[in-house]
């Protein structure tokens, strides 16, 4: 924690940049009275009475908690995030501010006997960058590579989930250029809003994704205005490997026997997120025998799939649950010798194998909507190809 007081509070107020964090810059000097300032962040376990209990009395804390109650709940602070409190010379709080994410600020003022609150609200700076790359071992160093956040490489892999299962068939000369909104705050970079349009290239042939917003809600298309997102994912994980796949007869590691194995191994750390593969309900979820502890699913069209040797289940029997929602974790329960995914597929009763299966295919874009289409699709490949002006704009929080 900061302490700075009398004339040197007031020069750090006075001389602070526009672009200051709005927790510094929010608290106002008062003319003629010096003011201490102390400032900080919260810990592990810390509450708004323990940061300030050197600083104001337990009954003026709790007016400073009721009077932001209706604004902003001061319960509910979280680690990490800063404040910074104004005293006057008679100790008492004469302004209170409290980061609550990178965009709003709650700022607390006294004005005579009465404390003021509101929120300061700010927006990020999004720009858009074209990134690109070719792939030697994965999608994930190839990211890092290239100096990005290895999220560009889990975003980039959502897009594409429904065509490429990039735990089995990515290879070494596979190539992606993306185009996407970089969103900073004060110069510093924060995190990527919207991709809008991305390709990846796979021996000769080319994947597309232009992202379109229309009376479906937002999603990404083909070239043609068919969406990328079809009924089933290709994989329930992202990025592990497969140890074992669908074969009518396959020897048990543990029985040491040749039994049907009629789904696909997915090695993967334990605790590893699985997805569900498609929108359905919760047929069971506990222990199955040598599954362990497994989740079924029923979908639609008369699919059903099976999560097995789960190390924990995060739903419950008759819930509903859509497509990439997580619904348990990697684990090694029931008759395995290592931690990973049993996936399974079965239609109408029957199992399948899920990486060959033709998944049904998804609906287009309405006909009356293609002009619009076009015009978005026109407008993001011209940013993927470097032919638009991508000059910094103002981006609504709401990204």
């Amino acid at each position: 924690m900061k302490i700075l007081t009398a004339l040197a509070a007031l020069l750090l107020l006075l001389l602070l940049p526009a672009h200051a964090p709005p927790w510094l810059d929010a608290v106002p000097p008062v003319e003629n009275e010096p003011l201490t300032i102390v400032q900080g962040s919260f810990g592990h376990n810390e509450t708004l009475a323990t940061a300030l209990e050197e600083q104001l009395s337990p009954a003026a804390i709790h007016r400073l908690v009721e009077a932001a109650r209706p604004t902003y709940d001061l319960a509910r602070v979280t680690v990490g995030r800063p404040f910074a409190v104004a005293l006057g010379p008679d100790g008492l709080l004469r302004a209170f501010t409290y980061g609550i994410d990178d965009l709003r600020t709650l700022r607390v003022i006294r004005h005579g006997d009465d404390l003021e609150t509101e929120v300061l609200t700010r927006t990020y700076d999004s720009r858009a960058a074209v990134v690109a790359g070719e792939i030697e071992s994965s999608l994930f160093a190839t990211i890092e590579a290239t100096g990005e956040h290895p999220q560009l490489a889990f975003d980039l892999a959502e897009i594409f989930a429904w065509d490429i299962d990039f735990n089995t068939e990515i290879q070494a000369g596979d190539a992606f250029r993306v185009a996407v909104e970089k969103l900073s705050l004060d110069g510093r970079f924060v995190r990527y809003g919207r991709i809008l349009a991305a390709t990846f290239q796979r021996g000769q042939r080319t994947l597309y994704a232009v992202r379109y917003e229309g009376s479906q809600g937002a999603g990404y298309y083909d070239l043609e205005g068919v969406p990328l997102r079809k009924a089933f994912l290709r994989s329930p994980l992202r990025f592990t490997r497969i140890s074992s796949r669908f074969s009518r007869r396959r020897l048990h590691p543990i029985l040491k026997e040749r039994r049907p194995h009629l789904g696909i191994d997915y090695a993967a750390p334990l605790g590893t997120p699985v997805m569900a593969a498609s929108d359905g309900v919760v047929i069971s979820a506990g222990w199955s025998g040598g599954y362990g502890r497994t989740v079924r699913l029923r979908h639609a069209n008369g699919y059903q799939t099976l999560y097995g040797h789960l190390s924990r289940i995060s739903v419950r029997r008759g819930q509903r649950v859509s497509q990439g929602e997580k619904i348990g974790a990697v684990g090694k329960t029931g008759l395995a010798t290592g931690p990973h995914l049993d996936y399974r597929m079965s239609l109408n009763g029957q199992y399948v194998d899920p990486l060959r299966i033709q998944l049904p295919p998804a609906e287009p874009i309405p006909h009356d909507e293609l002009d619009a289409f076009i015009v978005a699709m026109n407008r993001h490949l011209a940013l993927l190809e470097g032919r638009e002006d991508t000059a910094p704009r103002t981006a609504s929080a709401a990204l």
